[in-house]
């Protein structure tokens, strides 16, 4: 088992012994299981997916970080939101606003568009979470 804590600047969504979590890293999706090797990676706006007892559980979450050590796995983020706290009309809206801008500014160098970009994701993933209800 794993000791979970994921945590924003405003309250601890999860602290709890879960079997694995995926996190959106910015190299790509990292596996976490028991016995992980030690890892402090930047985390993408995306989807944490828990899992415990077969069953899992997925959460949007903002940029953060995540940190593996000696079977514990902290995500401090500066959103994580589960289903039922997800307004998925109001996430609809945002992304189509989003990737109004985000067309906007295609001429622009990438990093200019990074937290267009980064916004963006975080939409999306809360698209996808909010449907898992």
């Amino acid at each position: 088992m794993l000791k979970l804590e994921i945590v924003t600047p405003e309250r601890k969504v999860i602290d709890a012994e879960v079997d694995s979590v995926t996190v959106p890293t910015l190299s790509g999706e990292a596996g976490i299981m028991p016995q992980h090797a030690p890892l402090i990676s930047a985390l993408k706006p995306g989807i944490v997916t828990v899992t415990t007892k077969g069953q899992a559980e997925r959460l949007a979450v903002g940029t953060g970080f995540v940190e593996v050590s000696n079977n514990r796995v902290s995500v401090l983020t500066d959103v994580a939101e589960k289903a039922d706290e997800i307004d998925a009309e109001r996430a609809r809206s945002d992304k189509a606003e989003i990737d109004k801008e985000l067309a906007a500014a295609s001429q622009l160098p990438a990093d200019e568009t990074e937290e267009l970009r980064e916004r963006a994701d975080l939409a999306s993933a809360r698209i996808d979470v909010s449907r898992s209800i």
